[in-house]
């Protein structure tokens, strides 16, 4: 299969979120459980003052995430994602949404939690995913804590994509200390990935 180039990837991503319930984020046993999991990864720490959430596709973890952050952050490149997301959480003023690309977002504060989630193998190549984690790795505050999932590195490659979860742990293993990592996988052979949490040791 031909590589995705970016352009190609929030096309396609675009018209994946017209559909009622993307990639079955509400209704799949597999997404429900990777995202307990994630929530599971977030809360581990304590609590949370100002989070970062990067990709909400339509809310479905936005949702399980907010009530527990004082201050949240949402940013997604697709604007459809984030009035989708937007129009969920409404009644929640300590949310802000940001129409970004991870690679160009440049806020001044710092956050003590990042979630980043099957987002990174959209951005395009390998040049482009470390981009996007070094800008991760820079808004995570000292001793703050970035849990990140993704389909593994054959999946990833199988949809048309240059990489992914075993590519970018291994990124954000040369900055940032791994506290756990966990497999999540589902009926399907596309239902296989990867979460792991990670502290940065940074003071």
């Amino acid at each position: 299969m031909n590589e995705l180039t970016q352009s190609d990837n929030y096309q396609l991503l675009d018209r994946e979120l017209a559909a009622p319930d993307p990639w079955g984020l509400d209704a799949n046993p597999f997404e429900r459980e990777r995202h307990t999991q994630m929530l599971r990864l977030a809360l581990a720490q304590g609590s949370i003052s100002n989070a970062l959430e990067v990709g909400c596709a339509a809310g479905a973890f936005t949702v399980q995430l907010a009530p527990h952050c004082k201050r949240l952050t949402v940013i997604d490149v697709v604007p459809h994602a984030i009035e989708r997301s937007r129009r969920r959480m409404r009644d929640s003023p300590h949310i802000s949404w940001i129409v970004s690309d991870v690679q160009q977002f440049s806020p001044d504060e710092r956050f003590d939690l990042i979630v980043v989630a099957e987002v990174l193998y959209y951005i395009g190549g390998i040049a482009e995913m470390r981009g996007a984690v070094q800008n991760l790795v820079r808004m995570l505050a000292p001793d703050g804590y970035l849990v990140f999932g993704s389909a593994r590195d054959a999946n990833c490659r199988r949809w048309g994509h240059v990489a992914g979860a075993e590519t970018v742990l291994g990124m954000l293993n040369e900055t940032l200390l791994e506290v756990e990592r966990l497999e999540c996988r589902g009926e399907s052979v596309n239902e296989d990935c990867l979460l792991a949490c990670f502290r940065n040791p940074a003071s």
